[in-house]
């Protein structure tokens, strides 16, 4: 158990971040008592400048999904370094070709041509684009508890007030309710649910829109929203609608893809729907900073202005991500996210059974979340105790993530190339630190 305070390199470091840097980064940093502050990390180990060693069961949000500093990854993005860093989209560049070809073979349906640029909210911003400018239309239908990222028409999109800011919103951008089971009004169960959302988008569209709309967009899985698992009939419920509106679906995949949630490269494979549109980021390129838009060809051909990402397609971030796509390919990661994702969440399930504060345990693959509240049944979010336990589990070595609207969910997300072991190893560590906050 790690009880030491922070050190003077800590301490020193938080001052020179604070002087040079937006206060809001700083106010962001407390999983903890205190901030971390990462020196080196090495597969699913981070170590800190004090020397303490963490279990990284969060991947820097999703986002190192084949391991920290994977021999395979750094290789071959220092063979690009060494070949060429930068070029922009002005010339052809092999590797970035090599990249959409992979995406061409991986993604669902006739989903072949790409567009690249350099960060999740890049790649909602092109795909927002892309189906206003094939459709005709404006009006784009989301999800409330959605994230989408921190550029203008992103942050319209995400429906977490905290994470809104700037005063200036996309209002061709309507939200409906998202179908989160353990939330649903009082007496519903999942298929009167569905239902009720299937009702709420028809009145959307007739009260709010003129009928028709550019897009509906969602995550299979909200992530940030705290891991909330959409139905499997929601897609197949809600895409009829859509269409009969002239609307493209797209879907985000920024944090559910490249074989998080276990057994497809896709998780929308596990719905049984084929999107017009998808969004990738984060675990594409194991920390490599690349956003990227896919759609059909024709679809794609609307795009007729002249547009530009300067970073999109960088080769360096384009070599990252061939090996991480490789890597997850040749040692089956969306397999090994089925089967380790599959006993994590035993160990989970089993401590829910202990702790009647875990409200709920839900997920798929590696990407499994814990719903934190008041134990009395009335499902009353607890965003303290989350915190606490945060906190906790760093204390004794692990690194968990935190989000959702009220704040109380906590987001299990180890890289796809973690063992048994090493889950054994995280469940334990979240055992202690529940009993801590008990």
């Amino acid at each position: 158990m790690i009880t030491e305070p922070q050190s003077h390199a800590t301490e020193a470091l938080l001052k020179r971040q604070g002087d040079v840097i937006y206060p809001i980064v700083s106010k962001m940093l407390m999983y903890g008592e205190h901030p971390l502050a990462v020196e080196h990390a090495k597969g699913l180990r981070v170590w800190d400048v004090e020397g303490h060693e963490y279990l990284d069961f969060f991947g820097g949000i999703l986002t190192v999904s084949v391991g920290h500093c994977n021999d395979e990854v750094t290789e071959a993005t220092i063979e690009q370094l060494r070949k060429v860093q930068h070029t922009s989209s002005l010339y052809l560049n092999e590797i970035t070709i090599r990249v959409a070809e992979k995406i061409a073979q991986i993604a669902p349906g006739r989903l072949s041509t790409s567009f690249f640029t350099s960060s999740g909210s890049e790649a909602n911003e092109t795909a927002i684009m892309t189906a206003r400018m094939f459709t005709g239309r404006t009006d784009v239908i989301t999800l409330r508890h959605a994230y989408s990222g921190r550029t203008q028409t992103a942050m319209s999109l995400t429906a977490h007030a905290s994470w809104r800011s700037g005063h200036v919103y996309d209002g061709y951008i309507k939200h409906v309710r998202s179908p989160y089971t353990y939330r649903a009004p009082l007496g519903l169960d999942e298929d009167k649910l569905l239902d009720l959302c299937v009702q709420d988008l028809e009145e959307t569209l007739a009260t709010v829109t003129d009928g028709k709309i550019a897009a509906f967009m969602a995550e299979p899985i909200q992530g940030v929203g705290g891991f909330i698992v959409l139905p499997r009939d929601y897609f197949k419920r809600i895409l009829p609608i859509v269409r009969e509106a002239g609307g493209l679906l797209i879907v985000d995949e920024v944090q559910t893809g490249w074989g998080r949630t276990g057994g497809h490269m896709c998780a929308i494979e596990h719905w049984g729907v084929e999107p017009d549109i998808m969004v990738f980021a984060k675990g594409i390129a194991n920390g490599s900073p690349v956003g990227v838009t896919v759609t059909t060809p024709e679809i794609a051909a609307a795009v007729d202005k002249l547009t530009i990402a300067t970073f999109g397609g960088n080769p360096v971030s384009m070599a990252a991500a061939l090996a991480t796509i490789e890597y997850i390919e040749k040692h089956d990661l969306a397999k090994n996210a089925a089967e380790q994702g599959a006993r994590l969440r035993k160990h989970l399930d089993a401590l829910q059974a202990r702790y009647p504060f875990i409200g709920e345990v839900r997920g798929m693959g590696l990407m499994q979340g814990l719903e934190i509240v008041v134990p009395d049944g009335s499902k009353a979010p607890d965003a303290a105790k989350a915190g606490a336990f945060v906190g906790a589990a760093r204390e004794h070595g692990l690194l968990l993530g935190k989000g959702g609207l009220y704040g109380n969910a906590i987001r299990v997300a180890p890289p796809l190339t973690v063992g048994a072991a090493e889950v054994d190893e995280a469940a334990e560590r979240m055992g202690h630190a529940l009993a801590d906050v008990a």
